[in-house]
């Protein structure tokens, strides 16, 4: 699900892969890219549900809203559009607003 060919951005180039772990699941990502651009890679599409039990995933890519938020490495309120990939990060889909 990467996109490859691009015509305005430069053609995908693989970086070094590792192993980050979301909800208790291991998926292969690429060091360095963005924690969602990993999970979407990866079939992962909800992020965090509202207090409403609504889910949510990526929304602007650009961290500015919340939707994206996850908890990371046992820090709740990550944007993951905007952080990036470290080998053996442990993620969590986020329950609840940012200020539960």
């Amino acid at each position: 699900m990467r996109i490859i060919h691009h015509p305005v951005l430069k053609d995908y180039s693989p970086r070094r892969k590792v192993t980050i772990r979301i909800d208790g699941r291991d998926i292969e990502a690429q060091e360095g890219e963005p924690i969602a651009a990993a999970l979407i890679a990866a079939g992962v599409k909800v992020f965090r549900y509202t207090r409403k039990n609504e889910p949510r995933g990526i929304f602007c890519a650009v961290g500015r809203c919340t939707d994206c938020i996850m908890t990371v490495d046992g820090q709740p309120n990550v944007r993951t559009c905007i952080t990036p990939v470290r080998d053996g990060m442990i993620i969590y889909t986020q329950k609840g607003s940012k200020d539960d």
